[in-house]
């Protein structure tokens, strides 16, 4: 059976049970579970200093209040980073992918935010919607303005990480079909797109990456401007 280039990014169902639940909850089995002991392992020391720099470096724009998120935010970056980087061996499905669970993350979060704003500092978290110095006919104007740049924010969360990934994957198969396609009749051709699409293979684990850094950064920063 022929199967299109987006026919990958369909959630897989097992006798009529999405399977999109274990793809998600497979990531957690792989972390190495924290220990009591003095010496640990390798992997479970080069996980605790990559968490304990990715706090410290989201965390020190923030205050005291907003350190409380420390956990979720640190969570969620582990959360996409095993995802987007299990999404790229073979035969495996990217769950970031899906815009569903994506705006799914990005909005219950980015909602928290604005209503930790609007409860702590009301004044200020209105403040926003309305720059300072703005002449008065442009005020109506600026106010509609600023109140749909921030109901777009989580949207644009979400719609960024699934384009990404989507744009990456599709290349990768693009490629790789090419590569496929040309070894019996052109080999040095089929050789040549196979190093490009090595090439490639990096640049998207760098993409899987930086992807779920910034979801996290940003949802950092708007938690900034509330706190």
């Amino acid at each position: 059976m022929a199967l299109g280039f987006f026919d990958h990014f369909a959630s897989p169902v097992f006798m009529g049970i999405p399977l999109i639940a274990l793809a998600i909850s497979l990531p957690w089995i792989l972390f190495p579970t924290p220990s009591s002991r003095w010496l640990t392992s390798r992997m479970l020391t080069l996980q605790n200093w990559f968490l304990n720099r990715f706090v410290y470096q989201l965390m020190t724009p923030l205050n005291t209040g907003g350190h409380k998120w420390a956990l979720i935010l640190a969570s969620l970056m582990m959360f996409l980073l095993a995802m987007n980087m299990l999404g790229l061996l073979p035969y495996t499905f990217t769950p970031t992918t899906q815009l569903s669970l994506n705006m799914g993350l990005a909005v219950p979060l980015w909602l928290a935010t604005v209503v930790i704003g609007l409860r702590n500092q009301p004044t200020v978290a209105l403040g926003h919607l309305l720059p300072e110095g703005t002449p008065t006919p442009l005020v109506p104007i600026l106010i509609v303005i600023e109140t749909i740049s921030l109901f777009i924010r989580p949207l644009a969360l979400g719609v960024r990480l699934t384009a990404n990934l989507t744009a990456g994957h599709l290349l990768i198969q693009l490629i790789s079909t090419a590569a496929f396609v040309l070894l019996p009749l052109m080999p040095t051709v089929a050789i040549l797109t196979t190093i490009l699409l090595l090439l490639l293979t990096l640049l998207e684990v760098a993409v899987a990456m930086i992807q779920a850094y910034v979801f996290v950064l940003l949802l950092s920063l708007y938690l900034q401007e509330n706190v």
